[in-house]
């Protein structure tokens, strides 16, 4: 059984004349962030890896959600290819990984991530909203065989915001 945790950044500011890459959450992200992070700790985690894109407002987002789990650090891997927004190599990456691996949270970019959230999911997500959260178990032995898997947990902020 495979397992990805799939979290999109969270809300980005355009308030900077700074390049894609180097835009910073905003605080209603860093908020949801920790929203979201907080709700989905109470789960059993079991993680084996994260993996994030090296954009700032996506390795904000993993850093916020990595202590809020208490999660070693080492076990953190930041990768270009979670840097897409097709979802063509996020797709790849996924399929690459190592099958010693269980369950892996990956932090990246929309259109990437609703898309590979209706590619494998067996229900239709119309957005995944910044930091939203989607988890996807696959019953496969091995990553490479990732095909069409059941969506176990959903948490976007706007459901939790009091």
């Amino acid at each position: 059984m495979k397992t990805i945790v799939l979290v999109r950044h969270g809300k980005s500011s355009w308030d900077y004349e700074v390049s894609d890459k180097d835009r910073p959450l905003q605080l209603r992200g860093i908020k949801d962030a920790h929203l979201i992070s907080e709700v989905y700790s109470r789960e059993q985690l079991n993680l084996n890896m994260a993996y994030s894109s090296p954009a700032n407002r996506a390795l904000h987002t993993c850093m916020i959600f990595l202590r809020t789990w208490d999660f070693p650090l080492d076990k953190l891997e930041i990768t270009d290819s979670l840097y897409d927004f097709s979802g063509d190599s996020v797709k790849s990456f996924i399929q690459d990984l190592d099958d010693d691996l269980e369950k892996v949270v990956l932090f990246g970019h929309n259109y990437a991530f609703t898309e590979l959230v209706n590619y494998w999911g067996d229900k239709s997500i119309e957005n995944v909203p910044t930091s939203g959260l989607v988890e996807i178990k696959f019953d496969v032995p091995s990553w490479n065989q990732v095909s069409k898997g059941t969506i176990n947990k959903v948490l976007f902020p706007k459901q939790l915001r009091k």
